[in-house]
């Protein structure tokens, strides 16, 4: 029988935090508290997340898991983060690429608005012309 989720909540699951101070960052499950709430760590020297209680309501499990002990000390925790080299498989995630374009659409100015938008217009006269030759070349046939 095949289940019907497969990101469960369990120690060395790397999340996503979506609430509060650290929105944005991702983070390591080291232990789980109760049923609603989680200890979570960056580790704050690589990601910036120190360790503290979250609750699951306020972060989102990603696919990325370490091997790691419970309740594990910083310094283990950084040794298992860089050796499984999370930040590298998180930034290659379409989730990550999405959240940067996201920050880099709402960070620009009038003027890279405006050149976005002569590029787009550019490029769509670009594809409609492929489309006509395309069309001409299959009416001729």
């Amino acid at each position: 029988v095949m289940s019907l989720f497969t990101r469960f909540v369990e120690i060395g699951r790397v999340v996503l935090v979506n609430y509060g101070p650290y929105e944005g960052k991702i983070a390591v499950i080291i232990d789980v508290i109760d049923q609603n709430t989680a200890l979570v760590s960056g580790p704050q020297k690589i990601t910036g997340v120190p360790r503290h209680a979250i609750s699951f309501k306020r972060m989102s499990l990603t696919d990325i898991t370490i091997k790691i002990e419970r309740s594990v000390r910083q310094k283990a925790l950084v040794k298992a983060f860089t050796e499984g080299q999370v930040l590298e498989k998180w930034e290659k995630t379409s989730w990550a690429k999405k959240r940067a374009a996201r920050v880099k659409r709402a960070n620009m100015n009038d003027f890279d608005r405006f050149k976005a938008m002569l590029a787009k217009k550019r490029k769509s006269h670009i594809v409609q012309d492929a489309q006509r030759k395309l069309i001409k070349a299959s009416r001729t046939k």
